[in-house]
């Protein structure tokens, strides 16, 4: 339920979705966080639920059909959704009107109307919500933005990023109807990436698709896609993601007087390494260990609930990046620039967002397989 003001009290939390991702990441995390419990799994696959809700130790194990009562029960005080993208927005709202906050996996929803559906019923039933853009609070890609906001470097120029790997056949990334495709699901982080790195919103895109003839995995979807994006102040960025490449994730920065690349950039179960050619010449690298950036949302969203502040990256950043998306689609079908439809100056991430948890091994897995290879 909505917060009663103890700024240490427990936050009991339910995980949706029993996915690769919640199964790998979200469920081991809670282990080494403070002040979060796991206390209810849902999924419509009995032998994930009896299996996973032994492992962990979790009270309540139910079908989706179940989820509005436990909610009304008042047996958990918050949501973490890891539902497929068409999802989102409808356990949300129902979260919402049963008084439950919610932090729910990127990308927020399908389309922006989704979005500010997503918000308006959280606004009304009082609740935070939180999308959960884990960078936002990892050391690399924050030390970055202290980086390019201190003048070092000069003025951030341009940005370029890739993001790849190869999806599985059969995949639900794969599928249309459920919000798949590159962009949807690692394409939004390089949006994400400049937008934070620039602290401003991209006014314009053009976009290019393209897919390997015959390949079935990419019947309902596009294999790869090409952005660029215009910037105000005459900046400009680029980004190519893609689902049919080898495992790739970096960025680059260029400025007025020095240059910055993070190689990898976006992953959360590796080291990531962040390179600075200075205006001098000279050239820096730093290595920064791998954390748990899971653990790292969830005490930070326990406490905004505890502390009733409002979460960083909230509704509004998933909605701005679903605003880009659905600007990236529109060009890449009509083969036009598309204007990006504005929003409001919002908080941005910055180093005082950093938590840093221990990392976590691996666990075994029930019934899900990797989305990539």
């Amino acid at each position: 339920m909505a917060s009663n003001g103890n700024a240490k009290r427990t936050i009991r939390f339910a995980v949706v979705g029993l996915g690769h991702f919640a199964q790998t990441a979200i469920l081991p995390a809670f282990a080494g966080t403070k002040k979060c419990e796991l206390v209810a799994l849902f999924s419509n696959d009995g032998t994930k639920l009896d299996e996973l809700k032994r492992k962990y130790h979790v009270k309540h194990a139910l079908p989706y059909e179940g989820y509005d009562e436990l909610l009304r029960s008042g047996a958990v005080d918050a949501v973490y959704i890891a539902l497929p993208n068409d999802m989102h927005c409808d356990f949300t709202v129902r979260a919402a009107a049963a008084h439950v906050h919610v932090l729910c996996e990127k990308p927020m929803a399908i389309n922006s109307e989704e979005c500010e559906r997503m918000i308006t019923a959280c606004d009304a039933g009082k609740v935070k919500l939180m999308i959960a853009y884990r960078l936002h609070f990892e050391e690399a890609n924050l030390s970055t933005i202290e980086l390019l906001n201190s003048g070092k470097l000069g003025e951030a120029r341009y940005f370029t990023s890739a993001f790849s790997q190869q999806v599985t056949e059969g995949n639900i990334r794969t599928k249309a109807e459920h919000g798949g495709g590159p962009v949807f699901d690692i394409g939004i982080y390089c949006i994400n990436a400049v937008r934070y790195l620039f602290r401003a919103e991209p006014t314009e895109v053009f976009a290019y698709r393209a897919s390997k003839a015959g390949d079935e995995r990419f019947r309902e979807i596009s294999e790869q896609m090409s952005v660029v994006m215009q910037f105000p102040d005459q900046r400009l960025a680029s980004f190519i993601c893609g689902f049919g490449a080898s495992k790739e994730s970096f960025y680059d920065v260029v400025c007025t007087d020095g240059r910055l690349r993070l190689d990898p950039a976006y992953d959360h179960a590796r080291d990531l390494y962040q390179e600075v050619r200075f205006p001098d010449g000279k050239v820096k690298t730093t290595k920064f260990k791998k954390r748990d950036q899971i653990a790292a949302e969830l005490v930070y969203f326990a406490d905004c609930i505890n502390k009733d502040k409002a979460p960083e990256p909230s509704g509004r950043e998933g909605l701005a990046d679903l605003r880009v998306i659905e600007a990236i689609h529109q060009s890449a079908r009509t083969k036009y620039a598309v204007p990006v439809r504005p929003i409001a100056p919002k908080p941005r991430p910055s180093l005082q967002q950093e938590h840093k948890e221990p990392p976590h091994d691996k666990p075994e897995t029930v019934h899900v397989q990797s989305p990539s290879h």
